[in-house]
């Protein structure tokens, strides 16, 4: 169902006093309800069967203090919450507008435990406090860090910064200034844990088996899992920030080292929303061969999760490494022959594709897809029946498809727990719409129907790349707007015109009128979202980023619970992390 459906009277009716108004733009529907009953508000969403929002996609805020003439004591602050009807199929987003330069808030962690993280994040970076939430304190900065870097009036390099906060304010008392120690590890019990009954003790941040730079401070008893405290604030990308200061198509490079197993996914979201702001469109070409790209990246991102998950667990895990590494490196030399990089290549733009794919791309792709399937089926073979890796998986890392669902799970993940949601085939984009292919899901809820899920999606992946190349139209790879696209090369050297639009384009960028927009698609870990506010200048106003690794992770204490310390190496590989992502 088309996003924004929904009966907005129903909603008014119930909350007279509350709901102030709502807008629509893009097909979508902004709803700004009063910051009072955003609790019940949220509540009522949640379980009314007309609405029925069981997932909470994010939370954020955007700060107004650099628009519309706004001062710290008028409504700076918009609190945004990114609705999901898994039921429904449909989206809604809620804004409310908060005073002040320590804006509060009702947590609703009450209601969708997803706003856990996700509130910690905003109080962390915009220095909102959700007020009632269970642990609310930074989780990427460190704890005695300065400020909060995604204001407005924080600046984006060393320069100094006039902090607009009332140090008066208890809940703001750890923002001045001060002098930093270098703790020891665990620096302070995690909230909630017992150290006097149970051992603590530090997992990573440099361990291979966290896949990247995780902190798990693991709660034992014996070699009991008692309970897991993730810390995920090591890498400091500030990605989100730099966006503000960068024209948009100057922020599509910095979305492949995010997640750097699967850049050209991490393209398409953030170009899909630019486009959205713009109203545009890439030609029929370039949505082919935008589909045909990103499944190859999947098949790439899941055969590194295949071979590091099973080099945790399994006696044959090394052989099994070098293959799936093998198959990778195949894939990247396609990807290197349409882009000229293999990891980073940010081929997929505002308007369609850098440029169109070289002659040879469509044989060397059938080529690749003929050898890879018989050694996947060999591959699977080979780990589906191995007593050592089923013992490590089957039964292990439960995660329920209620709580999947009221934590935000998203992808793999989700599916693993039984519910068939891949936003390809519910929500198209690009022109999925049109191909035809399978949504895996096992009930199971555990390492080993994880393992299914992404196995089954390599197959299905092929499928859509196979119809992708048999379907493949000819024409343009981008829109002919020069305002928007860049023109061909071959035009610079006789056309003023393209040279003009050339220079225009790279050195003042193009202007969407003002607006906001989310769009999410299904990246090899699950919804990756971004969320554009465009204040009709050539830069982002707002660009939050909604990465499936940092909903996901945050499960894996429910997935560890109860199991063996060694179940933990079963769970963090299952997830399915890259920290880049995590911690944007």
């Amino acid at each position: 169902m088309a996003e924004g459906n929904i009966n907005l009277e129903k909603l008014g009716a119930q909350f007279p006093e509350t709901v102030l108004g709502a807008t629509e733009y893009r097909g979508e529907t902004t709803i700004t309800v009063g910051p009072e009953q955003i609790v019940d508000i949220c509540t009522y969403l949640r379980d009314d069967p007309d609405f029925k929002y069981d997932q909470l996609t994010f939370v954020s805020a955007v700060d107004n203090l650099a628009r519309n003439g706004q001062t710290a004591d008028d409504h700076r602050f918009d609190a945004v919450y990114q609705l999901h009807s898994l039921t429904h199929r449909r989206r809604l987003r809620l804004r409310t507008p908060l005073k002040g330069n320590a804006p509060r808030i009702a947590s609703v962690v009450p209601v969708w435990p997803a706003a856990n993280w996700h509130e910690r994040e905003t109080y962390d970076l915009m220095g909102v406090v959700f007020e009632g939430h269970p642990d609310l304190r930074r989780i990427l900065m460190p704890d005695d860090w300065a400020g909060h870097p995604l204001r407005k009036d924080y600046a984006l390099g060393g320069d100094p910064v006039a902090f607009t906060v009332n140090l008066d304010d208890p809940a703001m008392q750890t923002i001045g200034q001060v002098t930093r120690e270098v703790p020891t590890l665990p620096s302070v019990p995690p909230p909630g844990s017992d150290p006097d009954r149970y051992m603590l003790i530090n997992f990573g941040p440099q361990h291979p088996a966290t896949h990247g730079v995780l902190r798990i401070v693991a709660e034992l008893d014996g070699e009991r899992v008692v309970d897991i405290y993730p810390d995920i604030g090591h890498l400091h990308s500030g990605i989100e920030k730099i966006a503000e200061y960068k024209l948009y198509n100057q922020v599509i490079p910095y979305t492949d080292r995010m997640d750097y197993v699967s850049p050209l996914n991490n393209n398409l979201p953030c170009v899909l929303a630019t486009e959205k702001l713009l109203g545009i469109e890439a030609p029929p070409r370039a949505q082919v061969l935008r589909v045909v790209l990103c499944e190859l990246q999947r098949l790439a991102a899941h055969l590194i999760w295949f071979g590091t998950s099973i080099l945790d667990l399994a006696g044959v895990g090394m052989s099994l490494l070098m293959y799936a590494f093998q198959d990778r490196e195949s894939i990247y030399d396609i990807i290197e022959m349409v882009s000229g990089a293999r990891m980073t290549p940010s081929f997929l733009t505002v308007g369609g594709l850098r440029w169109d794919v070289p002659a040879g791309f469509v044989p060397r792709v059938r080529e690749f897809l003929t050898e890879f399937k018989d050694r996947l089926r060999d591959q699977d073979r080979l780990i589906s029946k191995n007593p050592i890796y089923l013992s490590r998986v089957d039964g292990i890392g439960y995660l329920s498809q209620e709580d999947a669902i009221a934590w935000g799970v998203t992808g793999p993940c989700l599916r693993g727990s039984g519910v068939a949601f891949d936003l390809r085939k519910e929500e198209p984009y690009i022109g999925y719409e049109d191909f035809d292919f399978d949504v895996p899901s096992f009930p199971e809820g555990d390492v080993l129907a994880r393992y299914k899920v992404r196995m089954e999606e390599m197959w299905q992946s092929m499928r859509i790349i196979e119809q992708g190349l048999d379907r493949l139209p000819d024409g343009p790879v981008k829109v002919a707007d020069r305002k928007i696209s860049l023109p061909p090369r071959e035009e610079l050297d006789t056309s003023m015109e393209a040279l003009i639009h050339q220079f225009k384009l790279v050195t003042e960028g193009f202007s969407p009128p003002p607006g906001e927009v989310y769009v999410g698609c299904e990246n090899p870990k699950g919804e990756l979202g971004f969320y554009m506010v465009s204040d009709g200048t050539p830069k982002p106003y707002r660009c939050k980023i909604r990465g499936p690794s940092f909903s996901n992770l945050a499960t894996s204490s429910l997935m560890a619970k109860g199991g063996l310390l060694s179940d933990l190496v079963a769970v963090v590989a299952s997830v399915d992390i890259t920290l880049g992502e995590v911690d944007r």
